[in-house]
């Protein structure tokens, strides 16, 4: 990658939350956000994720807004509720059509698409961002059992990184307070679900 590639992030946050999480650390975002500016001129850092509405307090509540206030582009959604079959109350919430609308928008503007996600489902954004020829980054781990990226997602990425491998750059000292994202995550494994 060069210093003036144009790129933009796309974080799936409680995909990459449950990536972390499986790989016993937690992102510093703020880290996160340094290393892709040293790789490239960052045009947009997306973060998406669900929250719970009728929740007088979320535990994401104070990631969003860090993330928010610190150089990130928030996209939120309302986590939908209904009854199962049996009458169990099920919480629904998903933003891959956010996601892919934004990457489809940025697309003609941005040389390298970096994806932190193992989900199957964007194998489709992938083959669309890549035929308006921008090379796609797909950043997930292998290193568990079973490993969170899909194979599909992998082989259509132009590049796959292994979260493990970026621990030591992007991983938060259990020392520091908020930037660092603390224990925010919570909501997002809930919301992942």
């Amino acid at each position: 990658m060069s210093q003036f590639e144009k790129l933009a992030l796309f974080i799936d946050g409680p995909n990459l939350h449950a990536t972390s999480k499986a790989l016993g650390f937690e992102i510093d975002y703020r880290r996160l956000l340094d290393e892709y500016r040293r790789r490239g001129s960052l045009l947009r850092a997306f973060y998406y994720t669900t929250i719970a509405e009728d929740q007088e307090y979320s535990s994401i509540r104070p990631l969003i807004d860090w993330l928010d206030y610190n150089g990130y582009t928030v996209v939120t959604k309302a986590t939908k509720e209904f009854l199962d079959a049996s009458g169990r109350r099920k919480v629904k919430g998903n933003m891959n059509i956010e996601l892919a609308v934004d990457a489809m928008e940025l697309a003609d503007h941005i040389d390298q698409m970096i994806l932190f996600s193992g989900d199957g489902d964007f194998r489709s954004l992938i083959k669309a961002v890549q035929r308006r020829g921008v090379n796609v980054t797909v950043v997930s781990t292998l290193a568990v059992q079973p490993p969170i990226i899909a194979d599909e997602l992998r082989r259509q990425a132009d590049d796959f990184i292994e979260l493990a491998q970026l621990k030591p750059k992007l991983g938060r000292d259990p020392t520091e307070q908020f930037g660092t994202a603390t224990d925010a995550g919570n909501q997002e494994s809930a919301s992942a679900e």
